[in-house]
């Protein structure tokens, strides 16, 4: 499967952050590599979207929607730019 670009979840980001999220700048939490949103590797689901790093290929966020609710857990992708985000809770 041929991953697609960031550009894949900014819908479900701009609900979930309330801003355009794709040219925000974060680092992967495994191997540091620096990128923008846009520039990450998307695999669509059918629950969402596993988003992974594209220097080392570690998931980096995971967005799920359940019940029209949007979530997204982003610990592994250290936002830079981002707004107060919702808090996350893993396992839930």
């Amino acid at each position: 499967m041929e991953p697609l670009d960031g550009n894949a979840i900014g819908g479900a980001l701009l609900d979930y952050f309330g801003q355009e999220m794709t040219a925000a700048w974060g680092s992967c939490a495994h191997c540091g590599a620096s990128a923008r949103v846009a520039q990450l590797a998307v695999y669509l689901t059918a629950a969402g979207a596993v988003v992974r790093c594209r220097v080392c290929g570690q998931v980096v966020i995971v967005v799920v929607t359940v019940r029209d609710t949007t979530r997204v857990y982003h610990r592994d992708f250290l936002l830079r730019d981002a707004p107060h985000s919702r808090p996350q809770h893993p396992g839930r």
